[in-house]
């Protein structure tokens, strides 16, 4: 291997070099995580809002990608906005999706996202 001062240059780079390489700072960086006070803190799930039952003219619910059970898209009794409903679909039903993908899918596609 060549010699270093070759490498880098100026014999003087060479010293400001092994300077920096032996610095304590290099061995432990400031972003390292300190493993003595460092606490995981819980993840909290938050159940969507469920529909009212009644106000809903279908009944049915499947598994999500995530593995929770959501409600299918359903009409309302009126034309109310359920609660905890994600999307209007293009048949007139209501989506409680909580993923975009597949939404509305077999009901005409979204016509509207609710809720922001």
């Amino acid at each position: 291997m060549p010699p270093l001062t070759r490498v880098i240059g100026r014999p003087g780079r060479v010293i400001m070099l092994a300077a920096l390489l032996g610095s304590p700072a290099l061995a432990s960086p400031a972003f390292a995580l300190d493993t003595t006070t460092y606490r995981p803190q819980p993840t909290q799930t938050v159940a969507p809002p469920q529909p009212d039952e009644s106000q809903l003219l279908e009944h049915r619910h499947y598994q999500n990608v995530d593995g929770k059970e959501v409600h299918s898209p359903a009409h309302t009794k009126g034309d109310v906005v359920p609660s905890g409903a994600s999307a209007r679909c293009g048949d007139g039903s209501y989506s409680f999706s909580l993923h975009h993908r597949g939404t509305c899918s077999h009901h005409g596609g979204v016509s509207e996202w609710l809720g922001g």
